[in-house]
């Protein structure tokens, strides 16, 4: 057997792998007059209407914006399609697709030098994808088979910043957050500093989004009377949602998390 046709074989292989689990995401739209947002979404294996599901929304970064309905399964969608978690963790799981020219997060970006410049604008209202991901994740969780008090946010690079702006918009919503690689607005953390746990996630030689970005918000958030966990990568760039979503005790952290109306508990 030739080395070529060796190779041809392994890659044949990866993609029948590929395909297996990403299957498992159902292709979906949702339309908003003349806007749509492209998503897929996973329901538990044996899944049934009288269910109580966790719902679990995770906003992908900037280089897989687009319209394929594929790219944005890239990271994170594959840990929880695995057999065992979603045997141990059962839930609804939602990737969204933010369109190639825009931005989960209101933030003007400075690519001029890196690590970029980030000036957030929470205060000029969402864009329209994120607006639309709000109308999605409410109507998700409006149905009888989800469990309003596990629904959990995920976000990495553009999509860590969409997750501190959703949390700000939705202060109300969510159980836990894992912001990896973000940045936000350090003046809006009081709105849910004392009712949602976060665990944040940066590399330290990040030289796209400075891990200054996450320490603000971190500071921020201690300020105002949370404990939130942060895990600094020392030897990780910009991809620190490699060893993010590597940790054994993410998921078990993230789904141990109920909402409360009291003061959030980091366990």
């Amino acid at each position: 057997m030739t080395r070529q046709l060796s190779f041809l074989i392994v890659l044949l292989a990866c993609n029948l792998v590929a395909a297996q689990w990403q299957s498992k995401y159902e292709a979906k739209m949702h339309i908003d007059g003349n806007d749509t947002l492209r998503y897929r979404i996973m329901y538990p294996r044996g899944f049934k209407e009288d269910g109580n599901y966790p719902v679990v929304l995770f906003l992908h970064g900037a280089g897989e914006r687009g319209n394929d309905n594929e790219r944005q399964l890239n990271h994170g969608a594959r840990l929880f399609a695995t057999d065992y978690l979603q045997e141990r963790y059962p839930a609804i799981v939602i990737f969204p697709q933010c369109p190639t020219d825009s931005y989960w997060a209101h933030v003007d970006v400075d690519r001029s030098s890196y690590p970029i410049h980030l000036d957030f604008k929470y205060g000029e209202g969402p864009t329209k994808p994120l607006e639309m991901v709000m109308d999605l994740l409410d109507a998700t969780i409006s149905e009888p088979y989800t469990n309003q008090e596990q629904v959990y946010l995920m976000g990495l690079s553009m999509g860590g910043m969409g997750t501190f702006e959703l949390l700000s918009r939705k202060p109300n919503t969510f159980a836990a957050a894992v912001p990896i690689c973000g940045g936000g607005d350090p003046e809006s953390v009081s709105m849910y500093a004392q009712t949602i746990p976060l665990w944040v996630f940066h590399g330290a030689r990040d030289n796209v989004v400075n891990p200054l970005q996450s320490m603000e918000m971190v500071s921020a958030l201690l300020n105002a009377g949370a404990h939130p966990r942060f895990t600094l990568y020392d030897f990780a760039n910009h991809n620190s949602w490699d060893p993010a979503l590597a940790e054994p005790d993410l998921l078990p952290w993230l789904f141990s998390n109920r909402k409360t109306t009291t003061t959030a508990t980091q366990n």
